[in-house]
């Protein structure tokens, strides 16, 4: 059997993970019901987080397909997928065309010499416009760099949530997706069988873990044979040599890993038995050969400090509380997400480096789940110095708004040093810009992007590259509605503070000094009382004595809540909660700390 290896690459929500799960179904590889975003978290959130292989039979060929996140901040997924796949399906939304992370996914394929099949998705839509969306993607290969032979690309267009597509010349819409499934045996190059007789060459491009099994690596074989009970040398760039043994050999089939005896050169495994396999590594017959290249990974742009949770409310519903259970977890998480970095030098604070806020939150709400209690601080970026100079991250910040709301955005990206780089207006009335923006300038700014825009607008944000410092920014940052009490919320107090901003707990909830309790739109903070009740009295007074009207308090998500925090406050992370509070909970405490924070 042939085998051929496909990576499926786009931006966020054109439709990567519908068309894989419409083409399996089709196949018979899956049930109807079952998707590849197995993952609570992606299946809440409608994103892809985590790279995953699936694989199909198809007129005698078995095709290997990795369905990779289309979020800029899980890069380093992406790039060590496109390292172990032949090539690429470039999915784009016929109405959106290209967007940020198109771009990013793309540049990464033409770099490594890919040549990407076309894939215009959700031609059904009525603003759909093929014809442009081919062109800008045209323009975008050239932008990249694109070789005369990546630049001769085959088109389909399909609609994945009906499981339907043709080639670029046909007249009529297909019955299924073997149209894609044909271009893809006609241009995707076939492993030569004359591989696999030569000696063993494979590279581990990710990690999973099981219960019984322990560690486990997915590699790519390039050449030669792999099989069970073999003895290998894991090899890397740093001269390590480790040997091990493999204890158990696995292949794709649909969704499900089935177990083999051999695997041969081309096709993608998962190997047990080795606690020492990491991402990156060439598995080698022996010490003999060359390794292949290095999986390079962009390197983190922001951090946070990570810590044990001190407040008033610690333990109330956390298992795993303490600062070597936290440090252990990072630990673990660092092994599988290579995008992430750690300095685990201070007890008193880990640091963690990523990729972006949502590369963060990601681990953050896993680790919650998972029953931890911990606190952070605000993200920072992080800063290099160069030949002398100070640089910072900058942010490609791609805005589609209703043209109304335009000149609100312009106004606030221009105070964050944010620099239009392009601007159109279809005949919607939709106003397209780009700006490059410090990454200094966004965090934060999305909260404040929803609210000017009425929630019609769309932000994305995607790493450009490091440049010298922008100077201070002025941001409209809210102020904090902080409780100078303990206790539980009074339905009377909150009629009264809710004329002064958003507020983020509702009667009857519990809260403590120090506590954010909402948001006052001047821009100061403020004092308040949320325990304090009605002043009872033998009196009663027309027309004052009826029922108690509250606004619905706002619900934070990690996110949200990482971007409302100020530099003097932390976030208290919870099972059941996400609770922002000043890091110094009596009033008397911060006045003493002063101009530090």
């Amino acid at each position: 059997m042939e085998i051929r290896n496909i990576a499926i690459i786009a931006h966020v929500d054109h439709g990567k993970t519908t068309l894989t799960d419409e083409i399996l179904k089709q196949t018979g590889m899956v049930k109807e019901g079952v998707s590849m975003d197995s993952n609570d978290l992606e299946q809440e959130r409608g994103i892809t987080i985590y790279a995953k292989n699936t694989s199909v039979n198809y007129k005698n060929t078995k095709i290997n397909i990795l369905d990779t996140p289309g979020h800029a901040d899980f890069g380093s997924e992406v790039e060590r997928v496109l390292r172990s796949v032949d090539s690429v399906l470039l999915i784009v939304d016929a109405a959106e065309g290209p967007m940020p992370q198109t771009k990013f996914v793309l540049k990464k394929s033409l770099e490594l010499g890919l040549k990407p099949i076309l894939v215009l998705n959700k031609i059904d839509k009525p603003a759909a416009n093929v014809e442009k969306a081919h062109d800008q993607v045209f323009d975008l290969f050239i932008e990249l760099g694109a070789t005369d032979e990546q630049l001769d690309f085959k088109t389909v267009h399909a609609i994945g949530v009906q499981g339907v597509a043709k080639r670029e010349d046909d007249a009529e819409m297909g019955k299924d997706l073997t149209p894609i499934l044909d271009v893809v045996l006609e241009n995707v190059p076939a492993i030569s069988p004359e591989k696999s007789q030569e000696k063993l060459q494979a590279q581990v491009f990710n990690l999973s873990y099981d219960k019984f099994l322990g560690r486990l690596g997915i590699a790519r074989i390039y050449s030669g044979t792999l099989k069970d009970g073999q003895k290998i040398v894991l090899r890397n760039h740093q001269g390590e040599n480790i040997d091990g043994k493999i204890v158990k050999l696995f292949t794709f089939n649909g969704l499900e890993r089935t177990e083999v005896n051999e695997a041969l050169a081309g096709d993608i495994v998962m190997v047990a038995g080795m606690p020492d396999i990491f991402i990156g590594q060439t598995i080698a017959e022996d010490i003999e050969g060359e390794l292949l290249p290095e999986i390079t990974i962009d390197e983190p742009t922001i951090s946070v400090n990570m810590f044990v949770n001190d407040s008033p409310f610690s333990g109330q519903s956390g298992k795993l509380l303490t600062s070597r259970q936290i440090r252990e977890r990072l630990e673990k998480e660092t092994e599988v997400n290579v995008g992430l970095k750690l300095d685990l030098s201070d007890d008193s604070k880990y640091i963690v480096y990523g990729r972006g806020e949502l590369h963060i939150a990601v681990l953050i709400e896993n680790m919650r789940r998972e029953g931890f209690e911990l606190a952070i601080s605000p993200p920072e970026v992080i800063f290099k110095e160069i030949d002398g100079q100070k640089y910072e991250p900058f942010e490609e910040v791609s805005i589609f708004v209703p043209e109304e709301f335009s000149g609100s955005v312009i106004e606030k990206l221009g105070k964050r040093k944010g620099t239009m780089t392009n601007m159109e207006t279809d005949e919607f009335g939709q106003v397209a810009m780009t700006f490059e923006v410090p990454t200094r300038g966004i965090l934060g700014y999305r909260n404040e992007f929803i609210v000017d825009t009425k929630g019609e607008g769309i932000l994305t944000a995607l790493f450009l590259e490091f440049k010298p410092f922008a100077g201070e920014i002025s941001k409209t940052e809210l102020g904090s509605m902080i409780s100078m009490a303990t206790g539980k919320v009074l339905a009377f107090s909150l009629a009264n503070l809710q004329d002064r901003g958003v507020l983020y707990v509702g009667a009857g909830e519990d809260v403590y000094e120090g506590m954010v309790i909402g948001n006052t739109a001047k821009g100061q903070d403020m004092m308040v009382n949320p325990t304090k009740g009605k002043q009872l009295t033998n009196m009663r007074a027309s027309g004052s004595d009826g029922t108690v009207k509250l606004t619905p308090k706002k619900d934070n998500t990690l996110e949200e809540a990482m971007g409302l925090m100020r530099d003097d406050e932390f976030l208290e992370v919870t099972p059941d909660a996400i609770r922002l509070r000043k890091r110094y909970l009596k009033e008397s405490d911060r006045k003493r700390a002063g101009s530090k924070f």
